[in-house]
């Protein structure tokens, strides 16, 4: 990696506190990124790259959010913008970086337009999913202080937990298998590039299988 973009990697490793969204998060979408714009020759690496290594430097500030208001992915691009401008980087690759980190998750309200931006989207749907999306979600419900596994149908659920804004009200309701049903095995059809569609399909029949030998278990049926 390019001294500059360790420099970027420095910045962001201050800010990220959380387990599930430290910079080992951000490592594993960098590689799944350079996976996903393989050979591809329509790929700007000087925009992707620092896309990448910045896409989440706002989210311990959102996690640390009570009121809801803060979207590390707008408040995200607002600061890549000025460490970028501190790094002496040209205005219209600014302007391309911070787009990606806008548009890099679900709920912004910004679709992804480049290809690098639709990347480091797949990409970081990516790792949310399959073992690593398991061992995540885990990590984020024992944080707050979610059950193992719990039974209910996801139209009621989506009644009595979740807010207007699409987030959850109470973190001690939701669970993994809940986790999986609303969001996650819905990821392969909605991300963009046949690459990462591929990645997903086979990464959610790993936690189709996980789930199900989950609730088998927890409700005693073997």
């Amino acid at each position: 990696m390019e001294k500059r973009y360790r420099v970027l990697q420095d910045i962001v490793e201050k800010e990220l506190s959380y387990a599930a969204h430290d910079l080992d998060h951000v490592m594993r979408v960098y590689h799944l990124c350079l996976i996903l714009a393989g050979q591809r020759e329509d790929v700007d690496t000087e925009v992707l790259i620092p896309a990448v290594l910045l896409h989440d430097i706002a989210r311990a500030k959102e996690d640390e959010d009570n009121s809801g208001e803060i979207d590390h992915a707008v408040l995200g691009a607002e600061m890549a913008e000025k460490i970028l401008q501190d790094l002496n980087y040209d205005p219209d690759l600014r302007q391309e970086i911070t787009h990606c980190i806008l548009a890099h998750r679900f709920r912004t309200g910004h679709q992804p337009e480049s290809i690098e931006a639709k990347i480091l989207f797949d990409a970081d749907k990516l790792d949310i999913i399959g073992a690593t999306g398991i061992a995540r979600s885990f990590m984020l419900a024992g944080q707050h202080g979610e059950r193992l596994y719990h039974e209910v149908s996801v139209e009621e659920y989506l009644k009595e937990n979740i807010g207007e804004n699409g987030r959850i009200k109470d973190a001690s309701k939701h669970t993994t298998n809940l986790e999986f049903e609303l969001k996650l095995r819905k990821i392969p059809d909605r991300l963009y590039t046949e690459e990462a569609k591929a990645i997903a399909r086979k990464r959610v029949r790993f936690m189709e299988l996980f789930f199900k030998t989950l609730v088998e278990e927890v409700t005693g049926n073997k």
